[in-house]
């Protein structure tokens, strides 16, 4: 039995280890969006490169999250998680010092593969490690803290890209890497799971994360309406086939067909594809809008994006346990309704956008929004599965969240009808953008519909979230195994 307690000098090293590993992947979700004019221009790179420095890291993560919480448990958790911040802060130095948009889009990837490793290591290290009186307190010192660094993502990556550059957004990994690797040498304990057979789904998490490649290329792409993007497209559709089949028929499967025979999980996942597509794509436009129409600054861009993430932080417990009493129905109803005004208040984000009456209204109601619909979102996943499967099915809707991000970054563009040197074009981007803005106000609709119809108040005595403190606008909080379940 793990018997680390938090108030010890132990105890506080390894939670500053896992919050430094997951803070950089936390900081690396957030802070390049804001980066990318200034990528783009100073790479000569096209939309779509601009597309793919986001999606890229979000193909390897959300294809192979899964798999590396596995690999941990078999292999030892702080083996994996070193393995993870290593090849990150390697990736991150590649990212760094690319000469070419190419290069750039493939050290993005390689990030993904060590943000795989690291993000669910984290977690695992803190329940493998601390006494069970102390582990929920430590999971929500963790999630706290890792929510502070997603609020300070934006404003941090505004201004390294204003001061000394963009690459400084890539290169901050590594002394964070080099403080982070002793530490967690020193002070953290060794876990693995031994009931762990070491059978891996590697053709499974491939599989995954082939077809979410090739479908995001060929949405990005298909303004070209070339033969072989829509061959591209054929060979992801099949990809994904090939992936659900194997799923079925693989005695240990990555992603277990029969966790979806629970109504209420399967409910609950459709709704996070909605709202999350909502927010991929609002979160990477807002971040050009602001920079190329409205003439903010990187930092001030930054800066701007500040009041959502801080409503998350300040108010995402209380919004857990308001739902705890109400039932997830209603908020997960409401939650996307006032996402989805904030998106068509942001119509009014133009030129010369003034920030207290044109921007912030949007994203108090955007932050608001998603104070009442993320915890609760967490909440049902727990309670529709049984307690041995929570860390699964935490997992599966966070891969979820991610996939429908990087989906939307790809599509969105392509439906707005934003051509390669659009956002050189502050009328054309802003003519794009306000296209842009009532489809994903559409897309949060149906989540609500979905919501509404479909979800239900869980029985009683099911699973309530550790991470009850949060601020990811990305993906929900990951939650993990719980010990004796």
């Amino acid at each position: 039995m793990p018997d680390v307690r938090l108030a010890s000098p132990q105890g506080r090293w390894i939670l500053l280890t896992t919050v430094l590993g997951s803070s950089m992947a936390m900081l690396d979700s957030t802070v390049v969006n804001v980066a990318l004019p200034r990528i783009g221009r100073d790479l000569d790179a096209s939309l779509a490169a601009l597309q793919w420095t986001v999606n890229a890291y979000m193909v390897t993560l959300a294809g192979l999250i899964l798999l590396g919480g596995s690999l941990g448990d078999h292999y030892g958790r702080r083996k994996v998680f070193l393995l993870g911040v290593v090849w990150f802060a390697a990736a991150s130095l590649l990212c760094g010092l690319s000469p070419r948009p190419g290069i750039l889009i493939a050290a993005r990837a390689l990030q993904g593969v060590g943000g795989a490793l690291l993000t669910p290591g984290s977690l695992a290290i803190i329940q493998a490690s601390f006494h069970p009186d102390d582990r929920s307190r430590a999971v929500g010192l963790w999630s706290g803290f890792g929510g502070i660094g997603a609020a300070v993502g934006p404003f941090l990556g505004g201004w390294l890209v204003a001061g000394p550059g963009w690459r400084w957004v890539f290169l901050l990994n590594v002394p964070l890497a080099l403080l982070c690797v002793p530490v967690a040498v020193r002070h953290v304990p060794e876990s693995s799971d031994t009931g762990s057979r070491g059978r891996f789904d590697v053709l499974g998490a491939t599989l995954g994360a082939l077809a979410l490649a090739l479908l995001t290329y060929a949405l990005i792409e298909a303004r070209a309406g070339s033969l072989a993007v829509a061959l591209t497209g054929v060979a992801g559709v099949a990809a994904a086939v090939a992936f659900v089949q194997v799923e079925r028929h693989r005695p240990d499967p990555m992603l277990p067909p029969d966790i979806f025979a629970s109504r209420q999980f399967t409910a609950v996942n459709l709704v996070t594809l909605c709202v999350y597509a909502a927010f991929g794509g609002f979160f990477f436009l807002t971040a050009l809008q602001l920079q190329v129409v409205a003439g903010y600054s990187p930092l001030a861009a930054g800066t701007a994006l500040l009041p959502t993430t801080a409503l998350m932080l300040l108010f995402s417990a209380r919004s857990g346990a308001l739902a705890d009493r109400t039932g997830p129905r209603l908020p997960l109803t409401v939650g996307p309704l006032l996402c989805a005004a904030a998106m068509l208040l942001m119509l009014r984000v133009g030129p010369g956008a003034d920030y207290p009456t044109d921007v912030l209204p949007a994203l108090l109601v955007m932050g608001a929004g998603m104070v009442t619909l993320v915890a609760p979102l967490t909440a049902t996943v727990l309670a529709s599965v049984d307690a041995s499967r929570a860390g699964l099915a935490s997992g599966i809707n966070n891969a979820a969240a991610r996939a429908a991000g990087l989906v939307a970054v790809a599509a969105l563009p392509l439906l707005a009808g934003m051509g390669p040197e659009a956002y050189r074009s502050p009328t054309a981007f802003d003519a794009a953008f306000d296209r842009a803005m009532p489809m994903l106000a559409g897309t949060l609709l149906l989540g609500s519909a979905l919501a509404f119809a479909l979800v239900r108040r869980p029985g009683p005595g099911c699973l309530r979230p550790e991470c009850r403190t949060h601020g990811n606008v990305t993906a929900p909080p990951l939650e993990g195994e719980r010990q004796g379940a």
